[in-house]
């Protein structure tokens, strides 16, 4: 029994495939416990989340760069620690591979690699956002993770994904809070894994994201396919990162709580809120001083403030930034006025 649904409905009929019929709850029961022990192929991503450009920015950074346009990767994954992306650019490639001993970040445009020593009990690292980006496994738990009894969850149909008969599942948030209109996922109807995610914006019909297969082979990739050699000539930087030691005490008998007094690390956001409504928060943020391009772009942000002060408020069709006088930016997707009312309890 699948809990926290709120609306589930059969499966509604479609030409082609021609699938047996499944009802949403068994669907979402298979996809919440598909597992295979690897696969590879050829993802595709097309990206509109409608973010302002930055004057100024030539579009860099990888991050920015994954949350816009359309971008090409060929992926592999082999149980929970080995794993390749390399992502397609214009005459160039930018790697990520770990074969959970050592993991790799290569970009051939910089010319540059980071070897990354990975101890037997590693710390957990931060995943790195090209794998995240390109698994469309990984984008669809994300979104099934925002299930709850406010969301409308059907089988709307069957189609061909990779060449593979696949299931469409969606789900429609019902809360007006979230700028989120609807995800629909292609589930395979062999091994139950998301083939592809849909996200369709709350106002629009043009999808805001899309990720999914153009091939894929559910086979297991070689252990030479985690492998990394730089090319001649490039730059290899070490790093080593560090072993966690499980430390022995008895179970406290309640988690402590959290002093709000005590300053949190920028790059470690709090998560408040549930579901589609939720949203990160990050404190102790410095905005730069000068005339940049961040700053100009706040010029002309619209301004919120209530007992717990002030901030500027950037919006687009799915994400919403709320940057506070006193160092906190909140973002999720959802409505300016959903961020704007979580300011007084969001963490400082």
């Amino acid at each position: 029994m699948v809990a926290g649904v709120g609306a589930l409905g059969p499966v509604v009929a479609d030409a082609s495939p021609d699938l047996p019929g499944i009802t949403a709850q068994d669907l979402l029961a298979k996809v919440q416990t598909a597992k295979v022990d690897g696969l590879s192929g050829t993802v595709r991503s097309a990206t509109d989340l409608g973010l302002p450009a930055l004057p100024g920015v030539d579009g860099g950074s990888q991050v920015p760069d994954l949350l816009t346009g359309e971008h090409t990767a060929r992926v592999a994954f082999a149980g929970p620690d080995k794993a390749r992306v390399s992502v397609l650019d214009d005459m160039a490639e930018r790697v990520w591979t770990t074969d959970g001993k050592t993991a790799w970040a290569y970009d051939s445009a910089k010319r540059e690699a980071v070897k990354l020593a990975l101890p037997a009990r590693p710390a957990k690292p931060e995943v790195a956002p090209e794998k995240e980006a390109y698994d469309p496994q990984a984008v669809a738990k994300r979104f099934l993770a925002a299930i709850d009894p406010s969301t409308a969850v059907d089988v709307t149909g069957t189609e061909s994904v990779a060449g593979r008969d696949a299931y469409k599942l969606r789900l429609v948030p019902k809360t007006d809070k979230t700028t989120v209109g609807s995800v629909t996922l292609a589930i395979d109807a062999k091994t139950w894994v998301p083939l592809e995610v849909t996200v369709l914006p709350r106002t629009g019909k043009n999808p805001a994201v899309q990720v999914g297969f153009s091939s894929v082979s559910f086979d297991v990739p070689a252990a030479s396919t985690f492998a990394f050699i730089p090319p001649a000539g490039v730059k290899v930087s070490e790093k080593k990162l560090p072993a966690i030691t499980p430390k022995k005490h008895d179970t406290p008998k309640a988690l402590p709580k959290a002093d709000p007094k005590r300053p949190a690390k920028a790059d470690r956001p709090t998560v408040i809120g549930q579901g589609w409504e939720s949203i990160a928060v990050i404190r102790g943020v410095k905005l730069p001083t000068d005339n940049g391009p961040l700053n100009q772009l706040l010029a002309n942000a619209r301004t919120v403030q209530g007992s717990w002060g002030s901030g500027k408020i950037l919006t687009s069709k799915m994400v919403s930034v709320l940057i506070t006088d006193d160092g906190r930016v909140l973002v999720g997707l959802v409505t300016a006025d959903t961020l704007a009312a979580a300011a007084p309890t969001a963490p400082r």
